[in-house]
């Protein structure tokens, strides 16, 4: 499993050890101390948000080892890897369960106000993708399953998905890695190669179709093999989710739905 918490700070993977990694804390307010806010409420804030932030990245570790089990799955007919996806996916819906009420309790207990708030949201937001991410993962494991069960899957129909599926795995890695310096140029590199995935999946699309014209009988298999890639696909977008809401916490602007360039101005302060 991917790992991205050691003692009270956050990693990425492969960069333990490396300094630059920072608390979500840091980007909170710092007021005068008063009667809303003492130096005793503002620590159990930070201490609250130390919790919400390691469940947070042990459910993208987990949702990231899943994601490798379903494409050992598929690539590699490893059913064991698949089923263990499979079975896995309850924890994932227990650590999104665990974390939104961690959130619940904090806007309760703190009623959080402005960037406070900002941080909240952000989180509550990630947590849903991490989920769903975890959600294309079964669904990956599950296709592998029946395929390879069947015996009717083809190694003409692995290569775009092995390609893909290490774009969409990167893409998620360096999302993870953005959150957990909280990096929002890291975050706008991630955004960008939103493009590159879609492409990836639209050639994929023009792959099989070319195989179904020269054979109606792959016609079953490449339809779902197009399941698989569009799970990918998928997995690519709450990525790019993930990088905008990291975007949103540390400048403060909603980057969605805005031109590529625009969102890159932002992250890098131009």
């Amino acid at each position: 499993m991917a790992q991205y918490l050691t003692g009270n700070s956050l990693v990425a993977p492969g960069i333990l050890g490396v300094s630059g990694v920072k608390e979500l804390s840091q980007y909170r307010p710092r007021l005068p101390a008063g009667p809303a806010m003492n130096e005793h409420t503002s620590k159990q804030f930070d201490q609250d948000l130390e919790q919400i932030r390691s469940r947070m990245m042990q459910m993208g570790g987990l949702v990231e080892s899943h994601i490798q089990d379903a494409i050992a799955g598929y690539l590699e007919a490893d059913l064991d890897r698949a089923q263990r996806v499979i079975a896995g996916d309850a924890r994932v819906n227990e650590l999104e369960l665990a974390v939104d009420n961690d959130l619940g309790q904090v806007i309760v207990r703190r009623q959080p106000a402005a960037s406070d708030l900002r941080l909240i949201l952000a989180a509550s937001k990630i947590v849903t993708d991490l989920e769903r991410i975890g959600d294309e993962a079964t669904k990956i494991a599950r296709m592998a399953k029946d395929l390879h069960s069947n015996g009717t899957i083809a190694n003409t129909r692995l290569v775009p998905i092995s390609h893909i599926s290490g774009v969409a795995t990167g893409m998620l890695r360096r999302a993870l890695d953005a959150f957990a310096r909280l990096d929002a140029a890291a975050a706008a590199r991630v955004c960008g190669e939103d493009a590159a995935i879609d492409e990836e999946f639209r050639a994929i699309i023009r792959q099989l179709i070319t195989f179904m014209m020269e054979d109606p009988r792959t016609i079953s298999t490449s339809l779902q093999t197009v399941w698989v890639a569009k799970a990918f696909e998928r997995i690519g977008d709450h990525a790019k989710n993930i990088a905008e809401y990291v975007i949103y916490i540390v400048k403060g602007r909603d980057v969605r739905h805005i031109p590529l360039a625009e969102l890159e101005r932002e992250a890098l302060g131009r």
